[in-house]
């Protein structure tokens, strides 16, 4: 994809914030510190559009990025992270909710795990809920440039086992350092919104 504009639009905690001019989304979920800013930055071919933080936990709303003026990428709290209160997680657990059962503006969730571990309870949870809800996913192995090549195909199989992905579902494995990944990814993104 041919990025022609980006700009970031909104951090928006209560749906009235969310745009209305009824563009498509694709939403990024993940990990704390999975590096969704710096997929999002690469994806663009910007430096600084999304801020990346070494203390994860950061983003904390629904930060929305108009793409040629065609999409949004909605970035979403990183989920994982126990530093936050109760009742903070908890009303994370209700926007996120409403954002992806109750949105028909949303085509696809591209769901970022950690390519050098395994999925964590957590990133199992989360693939549980898009399947449950029937929300078509694509999955992101982030940080692919820290998994030396002969490896890489052992760590695609864990993933699979451990989420239990349908056949159908993508893997794309991605490095925000070398670029690696980017043209598969923007194909299956342009596919969910029928580009």
């Amino acid at each position: 994809m041919k990025i022609r504009s980006a700009e970031f639009i909104i951090s928006a905690v209560h749906p009235a914030q969310w745009p209305k001019d009824g563009l498509p989304e694709i939403a990024l979920a993940g990990r704390s510190n999975v590096g969704k800013s710096s997929l999002i930055n690469r994806m663009l071919n910007r430096k600084n559009l999304a801020r990346t933080s070494q203390k994860p936990g950061k983003t904390q709303t629904l930060n929305f990025y108009r793409v040629n003026d065609a999409f949004y990428f909605v970035d979403v709290p990183g989920y994982g992270y126990a530093a936050v209160s109760k009742k903070d997680r908890a009303a994370w657990g209700k926007a996120l909710d409403d954002y992806f059962t109750n949105n028909e503006r949303l085509r696809a969730v591209v769901q970022l795990v950690d390519f050098r571990h395994p999925p964590t309870a957590d990133d199992v949870q989360m693939y549980e809920f898009l399947k449950y809800y029937q929300i078509p996913a694509i999955l992101v192995a982030t940080k692919s440039d820290k998994v030396p090549r002969g490896r890489q195909q052992k760590h695609v199989k864990i993933i699979k086992e451990t989420l239990r992905i349908e056949a159908d579902v993508p893997i794309v494995i991605f490095s925000s350092q070398t670029g690696a990944g980017k043209d598969e990814l923007w194909n299956e993104i342009e596919k969910r919104l029928g580009q």
